[in-house]
């Protein structure tokens, strides 16, 4: 697989997030898409386990309505976000049309006139579509996940 055009996916990713475009987002994800951010450091699975967040298309679609309804609390400040990716990685395919890639992200977001600073470690699996991919997994290890996080306003 093209290292550079999964590169390209996840920086089109993170300029949909920094915008926030989520409806732009959400279309890079499967049907069946997850998203996935553990409250705890290898933390096993999120069926069993509490976690920040773990999302599939249905709850998406919900936290995107609530984020741009004209009356959400979200619409009283503006958001900002800036991602930076590096240290990515291809894991060996386990099948043909799927791809594992890890990177390292620094999300800088702006809101309540308050800046916040998030790192993690981002996993994501990819299905080929065409000469594209499709999200079937994204999975997002903050550095401190044990930590009290202030309301997530937005994905990372």
């Amino acid at each position: 697989m093209n290292r550079e055009r999964i590169e390209e996916f996840l920086y089109r990713e993170a300029d949909l997030l920094d915008r926030p475009d989520l409806d732009s987002w959400m279309n890079l994800f499967a049907e069946s898409g997850t998203y996935w951010m553990p409250a705890t450091e290898d933390q096993q699975d999120p069926i069993n386990h509490i976690s920040h967040i773990y999302d599939d298309r249905v709850m998406m679609e919900i936290r995107r309505r609530n984020f741009i309804h004209p009356r959400a609390s979200s619409k009283e400040w503006e958001v900002r976000c800036s991602h930076v990716i590096g240290n990515i990685r291809l894991l060996p395919e386990v099948a043909e049309d799927v791809i594992t890639v890890t990177s390292n992200q620094h999300v800088v977001v702006w809101y309540r006139d308050e800046q916040r600073l998030y790192a993690c470690r981002v996993t994501h699996r990819l299905q080929i579509d065409g000469e594209d991919f499709k999200i079937l997994e994204k999975q997002v290890d903050l550095i401190n996940p044990e930590a009290p996080q202030q309301s997530l306003i937005i994905y990372l």
